[in-house]
């Protein structure tokens, strides 16, 4: 691809030959060195938004396993959410925007040839045209507030940041001595870049005062380095932002909530002010814009505008293009029929594809925060499509989208028209008294209540039990306890009275502000000021694929489980019946993820103990997402089997255990067969007494919030 010379190394009269930049000796380590690490990514294995393609996917097989590196790279123009099917005719590509030269240049790489300069007349058109789009954001984002269909979104959010940080700021100038610490402590840093920087300019060598982890993307552009003023603006940025998040974790006088608060809302501060976000401070953003006539910048307010709009007045994200996945189509695609159906959830069962089946058929209870198709991506990824091959009878709960008519739905609700009604149709269906369950995330919380619930009751229909990423006892919940506390589950559940519900986007924002840098920022990077359309990719779209939920149920939801861990206490009780997890007598394979920010394995771990019978505790790699949804033919990341868990160390328990490369769902079969290994001859769906109703995946999972 043709480069432009930087407009950092063109001199005053537009002259395109670039000077060389004296450089001093790059080091690893240094004076008040800032090594701040970017998270770990929510969804594994996930190509970040640069990754842009050359040709179009095919919507049969999306190469959804690319990583960055192997992401094939082209530039689209901006695509309507309102886009043309897959089968209609096709815009072509938009020429590929070009890229300077100059990093190239100060790195040693052989320049491309001769350069053009910027066409004044097509950039100053193109500012207007951009100019013009912004206004269409503008009044997508005004309208719905002027006609009050839209209040004082995320007013309680910022409130309470502004709150929590008053609390830290308040520790550190309450008294003189800390506030001139405060003061001296960044002033030296500033100082240490200074002297550094200096030393560059006159020849000398100089080691940095701060260095990027080398992990870090945002900062991974030569020119970073290689150009001294924006190397000068990179190690500014990680000393402060390294000095601001000393600021919370030295403060004194934090609870253990209010600093997980703190440290939250610093890291958005933190990662929003990151150099590279920003048109004028980003070296490639600069090249771009200038070599391309500022053609990404309207392009990327087109797209901006139509995120809003599609948003409703708030900026819906697009991670993928939704344009190259449809559930049903090439998502959730693997044969079935919905046997049962009621207010809540449709039941569907899956045909076999062997002639017999193991005798226990198989019950999975996905979460109702996301969609069951998860478990069922494209073919080669499909846990559900894998667990038929290997001989399960396999029936899905698929939950409704719900609206403000379920707003009393709780979690009483949700078990006897979820789980129960489900094991009636099951031995409808099948004849069988016993079955197997499996429980993701939410849905994991869910089928322990179940169980607690029928062990209560000497009902012993569920066999064996799996769990994936689910927590019962909520003392290590991980990030997402940075929103519940009193005061926001009260304005939480103010605004779902109003509505009857939570809205999917709530849900969703919550989740992408977690892993800001992986899920928000590369994405308004690319998609706004590149002016890229995202890679298509079935986690990112399932992703955004949001849910809402009953008021009722998720009021209960968080103060039971979140606010007061009434199940892991033996407090929680359904209809005046109580549960106690240590009635539980079934075996349970229990897995947790060792990356996972949302159901950390450490959590897993020490719910593992508040059941009464054996639990076989396994890790696997990756994250609540990449590590469950593993293929074996992948043979990607591992997974680790061990001792009896207790406590919650899982650092202790790795020690001891076994390291296994690949996947974890071949130990899971195993683990099944042994279970129960009787088999019988294949089930089609429904079994001759119940009617399917329509084909898998259904219409519950295809509402859209």
């Amino acid at each position: 691809m043709d480069r432009l010379t930087s407009p950092s190394a063109t001199g005053a009269s537009g002259a395109t030959k670039p000077k060389k930049a004296r450089r001093g000796k790059s080091g690893s380590s240094g004076r008040g060195r800032a090594n701040i690490r970017p998270a770990e990514p929510l969804i594994a294995g996930a190509p970040t938004p640069e990754a842009a393609r050359t040709e179009p996917a095919r919507a049969e097989s999306p190469r959804v396993e690319a990583t960055p590196a192997e992401a094939p790279r082209r530039a689209e123009p901006a695509k309507s959410r309102g886009a043309a099917p897959q089968h209609a005719e096709q815009p072509p590509p938009a020429k590929p925007l070009p890229s300077g030269n100059g990093a190239q240049a100060r790195a040693g790489a052989p320049s491309p040839g001769p350069q053009q300069p910027v066409d004044i007349e097509a950039l100053s058109r193109n500012v207007a045209r951009m100019v013009e789009q912004g206004g269409r954001a503008l009044a997508a984002y005004l309208k719905p507030r002027e006609e009050g269909r839209i209040g004082s979104e995320g007013s309680d959010l910022i409130a309470d940041a502004v709150k929590t940080l008053g609390h830290v700021l308040q520790y550190w100038l309450a008294d003189p001595q800390r506030a001139l610490q405060l003061r001296t402590s960044l002033g030296k840093s500033y100082l240490d870049l200074w002297a550094s920087t200096a030393k560059r300019m006159a020849g000398e060598e100089a080691l940095p005062a701060a260095t990027a982890d080398p992990r870090d993307k945002r900062f991974a552009d030569p020119e970073w380095s290689s150009n001294q003023f924006y190397d000068f603006l990179k190690q500014g940025y990680l000393l402060t932002s390294d000095w601001a998040n000393r600021l919370v974790r030295d403060a004194e006088g934090l609870d253990p909530h209010e600093r997980h608060k703190a440290e939250f809302y610093m890291r958005q501060i933190v990662n929003a002010a990151a150099p590279s976000n920003f048109l004028l401070t980003n070296p490639e953003l600069l090249r771009t814009t200038l070599a391309s006539n500022a053609e990404n910048l309207v392009a990327g307010m087109r797209m901006l505008a139509e995120d809003i709009e599609a948003g409703e007045g708030s900026l819906k994200i697009r991670q993928s293009d939704v344009s190259m996945f449809e559930v049903g189509r090439n998502l959730g695609v693997t044969p079935g029929k919905v046997i049962y159906q009621n207010d809540l959830m449709q039941l569907i069962q899956y045909a076999p594809a062997t002639p017999d089946v193991l005798k226990r058929p198989l019950l999975i209870v996905p979460p109702w925060i996301n969609k069951f198709y998860i478990l069922d991506l494209t073919p080669e990824k499909s846990f559900i499509r894998w667990c038929v091959a290997q001989g399960l009878t396999v029936f899905v709960i698929s939950w409704v989208n719900p609206d403000e008519r379920m707003q009393h739905k709780d979690l009483a609700d949700y078990m006897h028209e979820g789980p129960l009604e489900a094991l009636d149709a099951i031995k409808k269906a099948t004849g069988e008294d016993e079955v197997t369950a499996i429980g993701y995330c939410v849905g994991g919380t869910l089928l322990s209540i179940t169980l607690a619930y029928l062990a209560a009751r000497g009902d012993r229909r569920i066999g064996s039990a799996t769990f994936f990423a689910a927590q019962t006892d909520f003392t290590h919940a991980g990030d997402l306890k940075v929103f519940v506390d009193e005061e926001q589950i009260a304005a939480l559940e103010k605004h779902m009275h109003e509505r009857g519900f939570l809205e999917g986007k709530s849900m969703a924002t919550a989740f992408n502000l977690l892993r800001s840098n992986d899920l928000i920022w590369p994405y308004v990077i690319n998609n706004y000021l590149k002016g890229k359309a995202p890679f298509p990719f079935d986690l990112l779209y399932w992703n955004s694929d949001q849910t809402r939920m009953p008021a009722a149920n998720h009021s209960q939801y968080l103060r039971g489980c979140y606010l007061d861990n009434r199940l892991a206490r033996g407090a929680m009780d359904i209809e005046g019946t109580k549960l106690d997890l240590k009635k539980v007598k079934i075996p349970i394979y229990n897995l947790a993820t060792r990356e996972d920010h949302i159901a950390p394995a450490k959590s897993v771990l020490l719910g593992s103990s508040l059941f009464g019978g054996p639990v076989k505790y396994v890790v696997s790699g990756s994250g609540h997402i990449a590590g469950v949804v593993n293929p074996p033919e992948k043979k990607k990341y591992q997974y680790w089997t061990g001792p009896n868990p207790h406590g919650d160390n899982v650092d202790a328990w790795l020690a001891k255990a076994t390291e296994h490369p690949g996947s974890w769902w071949p130990d899971w079969i195993e683990w099944i067969k042994a279970q129960n290994p009787a088999l019988v001859a294949a089930r089609e769906p429904g079994g001759g007494a119940l009617k399917p109703i329509e084909d898998a995946p259904g219409s519950y999972v295809k509402v859209r919030d």
